[in-house]
């Protein structure tokens, strides 16, 4: 049997979505039960790649299904494409498995020509409307079949606006538009050298090869790239009877969601245009109405929509995103998907709906992305700072960002590269635009609602987003905007944004950390319900690990001790010690550092009383606390130019024969870790002096604290012996000396490929285990991170030579491996040994589910991460059980 690659939407179903996309999937499913979606056929992902397989080109048997399809569809709709009685007027659009909002190709108003529109302007007594509609088909093929530049016909548009003295798109008449057509053909004739084509099938031919086509166009591949969907799905083409929003002020076009999909709340949330198309409204060419207007404007079509919209919710369980017409007062559908929403409203809808019985609390966790929660985690302006605010806008997602003002994308994503914060800010973004919304802080319009571009694609990425500000005139030729009041903003000023109110204020503002809400609290507690895996967090200070707390981590499992020394008052202390000759001399420093430490330890164990918290002795080699070498050059240099005797000469002298004496050709494989407290063992015995005195202080106050000791870089067990060796040595001479009894457990950290492999040797002399993934990383590839991930690392990704970043998610087939033979070795010597993995790599979706699979009791992860790495757990459980 031939394969089948066209289906009219009368012969799918929901269930079809790998083969039909999402938005075939939809229409199908909204055909079949019965709502008012125009008719139509859609032509396969499989045909989608089939074209790819065969050059790009439309194999014989799917133009024959498609010639097919569409003569049905003629026969139903008692219209023919190309027809001069009652010709049919198509839509052309690109359907995805996984929704692709604007960054793929669409075209309205197929089956237009010269003999066309006049039939049309005919038939529907309205001539401006039909030759309107024709400017437009001419104007979207051009650009998305032919590759003619958008601006040159917008340039035709407000030249004759300007000579008729007219302001608005709808203020042209039939003959004005008549005039901007025949502008529009002269550009397409001196760009291809052929003439705007007219024979419709041709025009659909064209169409759909261009959408298929649009998969692999730049927009599309960085999207994909962000969002880790596959190259290899394809998109569906789906091919509707046009409806007509621009055929008066009875019609219009608009998209809404069924909740607010900022805040979640529980109502119609969109926007509408009359006497408009699609493209008008999520183009940000006009300034849309509120949803709840159309009540004023037309009520029955505003109920209908209304039932319609609650119905769609409940048949499919979530929140909808519903693109609608309005013909002559008719009420159509042409998509409804789930919506695209903040983090703030994905977590407010999942628990809302379980509240309301839509579904069940597993799948309430299951539908919120870890990863959005990071929005929930971002920063917003202290509203009892003073900040001057210079202009307001629509509210398209929430959040706050500084930075400098940038109007082109390929600038802002050179910025955002180099490091600098910036503001993109456009009079409305296209899909063109993505790499520079990827680079910039926050985005800022000045035309444009919260359903276009530039608010989707910010709410999909957890920026905070302005559209619709009117206020702001912005010249991108003289890169510039131009305030109400006359001031003026250069390219690279400042200014900051508030994506939850839509203010946009000048300079930089005081920012303000964020809290959960309510909702999160519930979906997490649900989440910690269910997980079979403890969430730790990595804190070296007691204010991130009150944060820690506060963000439900069940204990510290990586408190890394070289960052106390870091501060500027401890530095010079930490610098005497390391210059010290003698070890007497090293004591008298390490005794400077010691009520540091001790107090570090006492506030970080104090706020995780109760719960266990692994420190970390000191791990970095020594010369990293030391200046600079090419800065003491040149302080060098200078002093021997002023006075070849002086004191100040020979300190920094000494210094420099330190740092040289110090200096390694590798430093990460070398004196460092371990191997650091075995050549200098008094800086181990201080760190674990204060780990002590710490712990019989808070015992005297009542809180009890349950301090884990780990020995970094272990990978012989004769290292871990021997320090273990000294840390019961230290606790034994705390105890005698102050009479004071306390518990403590002594670990290692597993970073070492050495280690993996002979973790039944070194568990018999450990009480935990945990596998620092970024050395276990960078010794199992031989990666330098600091040189990979800026050199090539990136291009291995790109170009698939490995699937993720090692990095960033844990690589199984090797990492993995090491980690899985750790666990089990270990574990057959001791049972009773806990094992967890630190690092970021903690806070990642697939790393979480991984350190499930494996048996790991915990992961630890940056305090910012911890309800992430909650809800990542849920799921792995979740997921886990179903399977």
């Amino acid at each position: 049997m031939a394969e089948k690659y066209v289906y009219l939407f009368h012969e799918g179903h929901a269930g079809m979505k790998e083969l039909l996309g999402g938005k075939g999937a939809n229409l199908t499913e909204m055909t079949r039960v019965g709502l008012p979606v125009p008719p139509g056929f859609t032509v396969t992902t499989q045909a989608c790649n089939q074209y790819y397989e065969n050059s790009k080109e439309l194999s014989n048997e799917i133009k024959d299904q498609i010639v097919k399809a569409l003569h049905v569809l003629e026969e139903n709709t008692e219209k023919r494409l190309g027809g001069l009685e009652n010709p049919l007027l198509v839509s052309v659009r690109s359907g995805s498995v996984i929704s692709m909002p604007g960054m793929m190709d669409t075209v309205l108003n197929l089956g237009l020509n010269d003999e066309t529109v006049q039939v049309l302007a005919n038939l529907t007594g309205n001539p401006r409307f039909a030759y309107d509609s024709y400017r437009r088909f001419i104007q979207m093929f051009s650009d998305v079949v032919l590759g003619i530049e958008h601006y040159l016909f917008e340039q035709v548009i407000e030249e004759v606006k300007e000579k008729k003295g007219l302001k608005e798109d709808p203020e042209l008449s039939a003959l004005d538009w008549q005039e901007v057509i025949a502008g529009y053909k002269k550009i397409v004739l001196q760009k291809t050298k052929d003439p705007f084509p007219q024979e419709p099938m041709v025009q659909l031919e064209m169409a759909i090869r261009a959408v298929f086509d649009s998969w692999n166009n730049q927009r599309a591949i960085v999207y994909r790239k962000i969002n880790k969907i596959p190259d290899d799905l394809g998109t569906a083409v789906n091919v509707q009877m046009m409806v007509f929003g621009n055929m008066g002020e009875d019609s219009g076009t608009g998209v809404a969601f069924t909740r607010n999909p900022s805040t979640g709340e529980r109502t119609l949330y969109g926007e509408f245009l009359m006497n408009a198309q699609g493209e008008d409204v999520v183009a940000g060419i006009r300034t849309p109405k509120s949803i709840h207007t159309l009540a004023e404007i037309n009520a029955e079509v505003y109920e209908s929509f209304s039932r319609i919209a609650e119905r769609l919710e409940r048949h499919y369980k979530d929140m909808q995103d519903i693109e609608f017409t309005i013909e002559k007062g008719k009420l159509y559908l042409l998509q409804t998907r789930n919506g695209k929403r903040t983090a703030q409203s994905a977590v407010k809808i999942a628990v809302d709906m379980v509240k309301e019985e839509i579904i069940d609390k597993e799948t309430a966790i299951l539908r919120v992305d870890p990863d959005q929660l990071n929005q929930l985690l971002h920063r917003q302006i202290d509203l009892s700072a003073k900040f001057d605010q210079i202009a307001k806008g629509l509210p398209a997602s929430p959040g706050a960002a500084t930075g400098k003002i940038v109007f082109d994308a390929d600038i802002a994503e050179k910025l955002g590269m180099a490091g600098e914060k910036v503001i993109l800010v456009r009079p409305e973004t296209t899909p063109e635009d993505i790499h520079g919304i990827v680079a910039a802080q926050g985005i800022l319009t000045s035309r444009g609602g919260m359903t276009s571009h530039a608010a989707v694609v910010a709410r999909g990425m957890g920026k905070p987003c302005i559209t619709g500000c009117e206020e702001l005139k912005i010249d991108l030729r003289k890169k510039e905007i131009v305030l109400s009041n006359g001031q003026v903003l250069k390219e690279k000023e400042v200014i900051s944004i508030d994506g939850s109110t839509g203010r946009v204020i000048a300079g930089e503002v005081k920012l303000i950390d964020p809290q959960l809400s309510k909702e999160l609290i519930e979906l997490l507690e649900w989440s910690d319900r269910i997980r079979k895996i403890d969430v730790r967090a990595n804190a070296d200070n007691p204010e991130d690990a009150m944060k820690s707390r506060e963000f439900g981590a069940t204990g510290i499992g990586l408190c890394r001790t070289e960052h106390m020394f870091m501060e500027a008052t401890r530095i010079p202390i930490v610098q005497e010690m390391i210059l010290s000759e003698t070890v007497k001399e090293r004591e008298a420093a390490l005794a400077k550092l010691l009520p540091m430490q001790k107090s570090d330890f006492k506030g970080i164990l104090k706020a995780m009383a109760g719960l266990p918290v692994t420190i970390r002795l000191l791990d970095p080699p020594l010369h990293e606390f030391l200046p600079n070498v090419e800065e003491l050059v040149v302080e060098i240099t200078k002093l021997k130019m002023v006075d070849e005797d002086s004191k100040q000469l020979r300190e920094k002298e000494r210094l420099m024969r330190k740092i040289r004496h110090l200096s390694e050709f590798n430093p990460m494989l070398g004196h460092r870790g371990c191997r650091l407290g075995i050549t200098f063992p008094e800086i181990y015995q201080m760190q674990a002096k204060a780990i002590f005195q710490a712990t019989i202080e808070l015992a005297e106050e009542g809180i009890k604290v349950k301090p884990e000791i780990m020995i970094p870089l272990v990978g012989h067990v004769n290292e871990l012996k021997l320090l273990k060796e000294l840390v019961i040595e230290t606790a034994e001479q705390i105890k005698r000396e102050t009479g004071k009894s306390f518990n403590y457990t002594i670990g290692t950290m597993i970073e070492i490929p050495r280690a993996a492999l002979t973790a039944d040797e070194i568990a018999e002399h450990a009480e935990f285990f945990s596998f620092g993934t970024n050395d276990l990383t960078q010794t199992t590839f031989g990666f330098s991170r600091d040189d990979a991930e800026g050199k090539f690392l990136h291009y291995y990704v790109d170009h698939k030579i490995l699937p993720d970043n090692p990095f960033v998610t844990i690589d199984q087939d090797g990492v993995g491996k090491l980690i899985q033979m750790g666990t089990k070795l270990g574990r057959n010597t001791k049972p009773t040994l806990k094992v967890g993995i630190c690092g970021e790599h903690g806070g990642e979706k697939k790393s979480i589910e991984f350190c499930y699979q494996t048996g790991l009791n915990y992961v630890s992860c940056s305090p910012y991460r911890v309800p992430l790495a909650r809800l990542a757990a849920a799921q792995a459980t979740i997921k886990q059980k179903r399977a």
